[in-house]
């Protein structure tokens, strides 16, 4: 505990005053509003001070976790233990040099779409549906349609836990379904170049737009989630396997098997971790009794429960 406090007394004279929280709860910080509060809540705005957050904790040896937009997480009930490193909305700076798109790991998919689309390049639609940070989708390899970020991610920047940065291009990034070398290696996610190319500004428009419209159609976006709840089984669709078990709207607690989209578990008031591990726990019994399929959580659960 002591070598905490000397980290977080450190943190506190290397950042601004109101980019170091104390007993943060994470239930403000991620898209399930799900979560016990953090002992430490960090929010560099430069790499050099996110480089220097990982060194000085490097130096005392405590636990960190890296967090972005905080979509496709569950946070236990009684929080993260040592320092939460968030790169949200002020690590959000994207530009463009030709075909090439350079986005700070804050930056959210929606928002990296969007600005490529006015730019006039192509190869990034699919993401603009993807309600995560750039950063959580390089770590996770997200997808969506037809589209997954490793086809257009050309190389990203982390920096590593003895607080080096470190430069991996496309094929050392080691992507696979919803897999990176970074839930590997522990490398905090800085900076992302993406690969584009030019078309059809308003052909680019218009896609961007049905996906959008399909994506609202389908998806309970009114009420707080995590995302899709469960991976895709192989020759399945998790949600169609849900509804045909007839798990649309099973309720445990707060937690609840959306009515408007089987795939995802959402937050109907008040939920708390243990009632989406509950109710994820039941539809993997449920569906393997009448099924045969198990079915795995694609959220990325932390914390003490």
């Amino acid at each position: 505990m002591q070598n905490l406090q000397d980290c977080i007394d450190e943190l506190k004279q290397s950042l601004p005053q109101d980019a170091v929280l104390l007993n943060e709860p994470m239930s403000k910080h991620t898209t399930f509003k799900i979560g016990g509060p953090a002992d430490c809540f960090v929010m560099p705005s430069t790499v050099e001070e996110a480089v220097s957050v990982i060194k000085i904790i490097r130096k005392y040896d405590v636990p960190f976790t890296m967090l972005g937009n905080g979509s496709n997480l569950l946070v236990m009930d009684k929080g993260i233990r040592g320092i939460v490193v968030n790169l949200n909305e002020r690590f959000a700076k994207i530009t463009q040099d030709g075909t090439t798109i350079h986005a700070q790991c804050g930056a959210l998919m929606a928002d990296v779409s969007k600005f490529a689309g006015a730019c006039g390049l192509t190869g990034i639609e699919f993401a603009v549906g993807i309600p995560g940070s750039i950063g959580g989708c390089i770590f996770m390899n997200a997808g969506a349609y037809d589209g997954e970020i490793k086809n257009v991610v050309k190389s990203v920047t982390t920096v590593n836990k003895n607080g080096e940065v470190v430069h991996y291009m496309n094929e050392q990034a080691q992507f696979g379904y919803r897999h990176s070398a970074f839930q590997d290696n522990g490398d905090l996610i800085l900076e992302v170049e993406l690969e584009l190319s030019f078309g059809d500004k308003e052909a680019i428009q218009a896609k961007m737009a049905d996906l959008t419209a399909r994506r609202e159609a389908k998806q309970p976006l009114e009420l707080p989630s995590a995302g899709s709840t469960f991976k895709r089984p192989p020759g399945y669709f998790a949600g169609t396997l849900i509804d045909q078990t007839g798990l649309k709207g099973l309720t445990v607690g707060g937690a609840q098997v959306s009515k408007k989209h089987a795939g995802f578990v959402v937050n109907i008031g008040g939920a708390t971790a243990q009632d989406v591990l509950d109710l994820i726990a039941e539809v993997q019994k449920r569906v393997y009794e009448k099924h045969g399929v198990k079915l795995y959580p694609e959220v990325k659960m932390i914390g003490e429960q």
